[in-house]
């Protein structure tokens, strides 16, 4: 009779502990500390070397002198901005334009309640008609007074009386007139017209609510003149000059214009350093009123930076990478990139000054 063998049973610990430092072999393989050869460059990928191709177009790289340009956020405004308001007191009655909407010259944009203009009309008119007939009356006894005062049937205390009576009735009647003719002119305020053509800028009241003097119902807006208004520091300010050319870029078109200083604020802004300056912009489809724009401006010394060719930058997600040259060969280098200038942009590291660049990036290794 055998005994059978007895079987092997680790303790626990020593399971765990065996886990762990396979793991850790696992990590220092990864890391490169075991088993691994050379370390790589910092800046350049695993790739292998390849031969250059025929013909290709290289680019030593250098450095170059850079405008040190800033950006500065402004709006896009007409240059004829009106607020259209009333000249009394009268409660809206109806407005027939909205935003966006462009209107004649002489076009109706708003109608106000004008019964009591009316009503003041008439009673300006019913009491001029009676200084009028008290105006005729003293004429006609006027007529009759000299005459008989001509003729000594009259004394001069009762022809000075009469005569003075003419006279402050038509000095009535004059006002009663005039009263009467501004009455009428404010009688045709219950209407508001365009005074030139244009688009509605904002409609700022709505039917029912109460017209004040000052306050505006909706705002005109000249569309074909437009201006770019920014604030730019005090130290920026002090380089530009009225009818100098400067670049601005509106992100909602996609375009770089040219514009002209139009107008520069005489005063700074004594909380923010900045002063106000308005540059007009050429006329361009769809550049509108109200739109967000960019004053692009070189106002500090210029640098120098690395610059290369756009078009020499590959794009891997986020990654960014050239093909750098060593010798009759190539390899992909990743890189870190900055400003955009123009057509070229700015390396911030993992290449140098000297260095040499396939430019044709987009050649497929």
């Amino acid at each position: 009779m055998t005994n059978p063998t007895p079987s092997f049973n680790p303790p626990k610990w020593l399971i765990h502990a065996a886990a762990i430092g396979g793991l850790l072999l696992v990590i220092l393989f990864a890391l490169g500390f075991l088993g691994g050869g050379d370390k790589i460059e910092s800046g350049t990928t695993v790739n292998i070397a390849r031969t250059l191709p025929a013909n290709t177009e290289m680019l030593i790289v250098s450095r170059q002198a850079a405008a040190n340009a800033l950006a500065w956020q402004g709006t896009v405004r007409s240059r004829v901005a009106v607020k259209i308001a009333p000249k009394l007191n009268a409660r809206i009655v109806e407005i027939l334009v909205h935003p966006g909407e462009r209107v004649k010259k002489g076009a109706v944009l708003a109608r106000l309640d004008d019964r009591e203009l009316r009503a003041a009309s008439n009673a300006a008119q019913a009491a001029q008609a009676a200084a009028q007939a008290q105006a005729a009356q003293a004429q006609a006894e006027e007529k009759r007074i000299i005459d008989l005062y001509q003729k000594q049937a009259a004394t001069r205390q009762n022809y000075d009386a009469v005569l003075a009576q003419a006279k402050a009735a038509r000095a009535m009647a004059n006002q009663a007139t005039s009263t009467a003719q501004q009455s009428q002119v404010m009688l045709g305020e219950d209407v508001l017209y365009a005074p030139f053509d244009g688009i509605v800028g904002e409609r700022l009241q709505e039917p029912g609510d109460m017209g004040l003097p000052n306050q505006p119902i909706v705002t005109l807006l000249k569309p074909d003149d437009l201006r770019l208004e920014a604030a730019i520091s005090s130290h920026c300010a002090e380089t530009i000059q009225l009818g100098m050319a400067l670049t601005v870029r509106i992100d909602a078109l996609h375009q770089t214009l040219t514009g002209k200083v139009d107008e520069i604020a005489p005063e700074t802004d004594p909380q923010t350093r900045s002063q106000a300056i308005k540059i007009s912009l050429p006329k361009v489809q769809g550049l509108q009123h109200g739109q967000f724009g960019w004053l692009e401006l070189a106002c500090q010394a210029e640098q120098t930076a690395l610059l290369i060719p756009i078009t020499s930058v590959l794009h891997y997600g986020q990654l960014q990478a050239v093909k750098a040259v060593d010798g009759k060969q190539w390899h992909m280098r990743h890189i870190r990139t900055g400003k955009v200038y123009g057509e070229q942009v700015e390396v911030l590291s993992d290449l140098h000054e000297g260095e040499t660049i396939l430019l044709n990036g987009g050649l497929k290794p």
